[in-house]
């Protein structure tokens, strides 16, 4: 009897091995091919490069690159972040930290980073 239930389990993990759906491959945006009439031939902006990170971070919760109106929202928002990243060179976004040692967020953190740029503008 052992040996009959011993077969018959070994029999259903081979089953499920044997049935059991490969894992997924990860997730990789396209990249697409450069041609020599959009290879820029002068120095690149600061906005460029910003916008194709902004395109290669545009993938889905599903692990899927966005599309329509997601993908608009999301590069338009992406691209605001990173204009704001390089005009806010003060430091004050980094000194943001509550007293937990946590960043600000919300109205705390526009209310500091506006106190502390005014004090650092009244400063120099």
């Amino acid at each position: 009897m052992a040996k009959l239930i011993t077969a018959a389990l070994a029999g259903l993990f081979a089953t499920s091995l044997a049935l059991a759906e490969p894992p997924a491959a990860p997730a990789t945006p396209p990249v697409p091919a450069a041609t020599p009439a959009t290879t820029p031939t002068a120095a690149p902006t600061a906005a460029a490069p910003a916008a194709s990170d902004c395109e290669a971070k545009a993938i889905g919760k599903n692990g899927k690159p966005l599309a329509g109106a997601a993908k608009k929202s999301f590069l338009k928002k992406c691209e605001a972040a990173a204009r704001g990243a390089t005009a806010s060179e003060s430091g004050c976004e980094a000194k943001a930290v509550g007293k937990n040692g946590k960043p600000l967020a919300g109205a705390a953190k526009a209310s500091f980073i506006k106190k502390c740029e005014a004090e650092t503008k009244g400063g120099e």
